[in-house]
């Protein structure tokens, strides 16, 4: 099992398609090869970001495993696996393990509503089944259910379960959780315009929406809270905040795909019932771009 705690900026990555609905294996890898350019401390394929939803199960496989294979060991690769069918999540999270994956993404399950017991159930259950690290993921506003900081807090007592991306937009809980937690699990946000935030109280990172368009300013903010450089964080969160609103002006990740096509990294697609980015947004996220220099000249 891998041992080296989770800490700093792991990006949620996008799943780059062509015109056709397939997968845009070139966009993908050439976006992996800039986000570990730019100094990304670990890669999430295929979670909420990636449209893992509207993913086949051979298309699945294969985002993770072009991952696996341009990341070439460099930094952890954290392969979405979740599913709310314990089954099928298992079935997913061993075939993950497979290809080359170092860690697996569970969220909580989406729909069955499971009581704070269930979820117990549920992620031990994935944890018996496949010895990968896992890192277990809230995000309520998704799925229905929000995942206690109790719960969190047994499960990390765990050494199968080595971190939680803690997106339930509540910091008093996400504090909780970083101060009763062991001292080798970590805490990562889910929100980026959380990071600073949660840093300052002793999280250790981010998994990144807005890293997908600016890698490198989001890296820089990770790693000036963990040296503890608050003056820097500060300007690099100021600058982040407007990236942060334009991506979720609509429903992740519809904008920041349209940003990456105007950056001319992928194609404006992405797969129904999600719809590419209203008109009425795009010159307000162009010009979100332009100020940020993210735009070529």
């Amino acid at each position: 099992m891998t041992t080296t705690q989770l800490r700093g900026c792991g990006t949620a990555l996008v799943t780059p398609f062509l015109a056709d609905g397939s997968v845009d294996e070139p966009a993908l890898r050439a976006l992996v090869q800039w986000q570990l350019a730019a100094g990304i401390h670990m890669l999430i394929p295929c979670g909420s970001t990636g449209e893992a939803v509207t993913l086949t199960t051979a298309e699945h496989r294969r985002v993770v495993e072009i991952t696996v294979e341009e990341v070439s060991g460099r930094v952890p690769v954290i392969a979405g696996a979740g599913c709310n069918d314990t089954h099928r999540a298992i079935a997913t999270s061993r075939e993950m393990r497979a290809i080359g994956a170092t860690h697996l993404l569970h969220v909580t399950p989406m729909y069955n509503k499971p009581p704070q017991r269930a979820l117990l159930a549920h992620f031990r259950a994935i944890a018996d089944a496949c010895d990968l690290p896992i890192v277990l993921y809230n995000v309520p506003g998704r799925t229905a259910v929000n995942m206690d900081a109790a719960t969190t807090l047994e499960l990390a007592r765990d050494p199968r379960f080595v971190a939680v991306k803690e997106a339930s937009g509540n910091l008093a809980q996400m504090t909780t959780i970083v101060r009763d937690r062991p001292a080798d699990f970590s805490v990562l946000s889910g929100d980026d315009g959380f990071t600073l935030a949660l840093m300052a109280h002793g999280g250790d990172g981010i998994i990144s929406v807005v890293s997908n368009v600016a890698p490198s300013l989001m890296v820089r903010l990770c790693e000036a809270m963990l040296r503890r450089d608050l003056a820097e964080a500060r300007a690099l969160d100021a600058a982040l905040a407007p990236l942060i609103d334009a991506c979720f002006v609509e429903s992740n990740p519809i904008p920041a795909k349209a940003m990456l096509a105007m950056m001319g990294r992928l194609q404006d697609r992405v797969r129904l019932p999600l719809v590419p980015l209203a008109e009425s947004w795009q010159a307000r996220v162009r010009g979100v771009l332009e100020h940020a220099g993210l735009l070529a000249s």
